[in-house]
């Protein structure tokens, strides 16, 4: 019988330990922190749902509304209500990562994985790096004790642990650039919290962000306030987080910092994401999209696709699959997704360069067919084409919201106003105190 195992336990790891257990694959899935939550906007798309039959309770909130709030805090509305008129089945998932990625790998668990609360500390390789693999490793108990030195033999991994994977360096798989993201849980007073009830924000300009955006997104009883960019201006981390803040603080007014999450994430696949009987998925892979930032949809999709091949090209777990067999699983990933990362690398060379570009990038927003396009693709996962007139007219809407943006993009930034408050009130407020807590950098 094939043994498999799978190192992290995140969406892409409890997907991939789910299908094998499922074909009675023996199968092992290691987490060294059951707790632990992913720094992450916590998006998903309304596809995911269904696709992975996750239960409407692990969904903190639905979004149906969308603000872009550019450079100089214009403020475009994107209502699901207007994209989609008369239905109310459309919307964004906001969830926390540790109760997702509990809920997943206990599933994988209870179809018969087998969960190692532990860390994998080396793996030996075998010849050529063909295998059989023996794992190192440190399992921590019930009691949150350590037992050192356990090792377990297997004739397949599958690398989901992250853009700093192990499974990566012990196969070579090659470095890529990556990003560095921050976020910070916020408590918000009741009136603050109920603006963000079924509302997201996404931020862009310089200020939290040269090279990505910044966001306030909604969970169960705070917001998740962020931001990103490429690991050149990791330095620049902490001041860009404090730009978010700023920039939200009127509708971040007497917020409490509950939890502060740092995280580095890919931007590119790896040069190698499979090595002999290794293969590499989620973020070890490298699949997180440009412009968007989304990654979760395609670690668990990606999880799935590989685990797929291994129980296809395995005969159910009769024999061990070569690298060639694994390597089908890539040619599949490659085909259906690479138009998209293609299209939103162009994107985010294109609208993230400067604030002029944000500001187009903004209005471009505003317009219902880029709406429409875009909701399409995101919620679906499905390449929607435009027609001839929808792509003259998004040339020429590009263009001119471009030079547009060149006369509009600040030389400061302002706060946007309160969505729920009136200025005097809020600026009292503020006089007081504007967000504890948190992280701390100078100017």
């Amino acid at each position: 019988m094939l043994r498999v195992a799978v190192i992290g336990g995140g969406p892409s790891g409890s997907c991939a330990a789910e299908i094998l257990a499922k074909a009675g694959i023996k199968t092992w899935i290691f987490e060294r922190k059951l707790d632990n939550a992913k720094p992450c906007g916590g998006a998903i798309p309304l596809c995911m749902v269904s696709e992975f039959d996750l239960p409407e309770s692990i969904i903190d909130r639905k979004v149906r509304n969308m603000k872009m709030i550019s450079p100089s805090n214009r403020e475009v509305d994107i209502i699901l209500d207007d994209i989609y008129p008369g239905s109310d089945k459309e919307y964004i998932g906001m969830l926390r990562r540790e109760v997702m990625d509990s809920f997943m790998r206990n599933r994988a668990a209870e179809l018969g994985a087998t969960l190692v609360n532990g860390l994998v500390s080396k793996i030996e390789t075998g010849t050529n790096k063909q295998g059989p693999y023996t794992l190192h490793y440190t399992e921590i108990l019930n009691d949150k004790s350590e037992e050192k030195g356990k090792q377990l033999e297997v004739d397949l991994i599958v690398g989901a642990d992250g853009a700093t994977s192990r499974v990566a360096k012990a196969m070579d798989a090659g470095d890529y650039n990556y990003a560095v993201a921050i976020q910070e849980r916020i408590k918000l007073p009741k009136e603050e919290m109920k603006y963000y009830e079924d509302r997201a924000e996404m931020y862009v300009g310089t200020d939290v962000s040269p090279d990505f955006y910044g966001w306030v997104f909604p969970k169960y009883d705070h917001v998740a306030a962020g931001t990103g960019t490429m690991k050149q201006n990791g330095g620049l981390i902490k001041s860009l987080q404090i730009g978010v803040r700023e920039r939200a603080k009127k509708r971040l007014v007497n917020g409490e910092v509950i939890k502060v999450e740092a995280h580095p994430i890919p931007e590119h696949p790896r040069p190698r994401r499979v090595v002999g009987r290794m293969a590499l998925v989620g973020d070890a892979a490298g699949y997180v999209t440009k412009s968007s930032g989304e990654g979760i949809y395609f670690a668990a999709k990606s999880g799935r696709m590989c685990a797929e091949q291994i129980v296809e090209s395995s005969q159910n777990g009769k024999i061990i699959p070569t690298e060639n067999d694994l390597k089908k699983y890539l040619k599949k990933w490659d085909k259906k997704y690479g138009i998209t990362y293609t299209v939103l690398d162009i994107l985010q060379r294109i609208f993230y360069t400067s604030d002029g570009a944000r500001e187009a990038f903004v209005e471009m927003c505003g317009d219902m067919d880029v709406q429409r396009l875009t909701f399409d693709s995101y919620l679906y996962k499905t390449v929607v084409a435009m027609k001839p007139l929808q792509q003259l007219k998004l040339t020429l809407l590009t263009i001119g919201s471009v030079l547009r943006g060149k006369a509009l993009a600040p030389s400061t930034y302002k706060p946007v106003p309160s969505a729920v408050r009136d200025d005097k009130e809020v600026n009292k407020m503020l006089a007081v105190s504007s967000i504890k807590g948190g992280i701390k950098a100078s100017k």
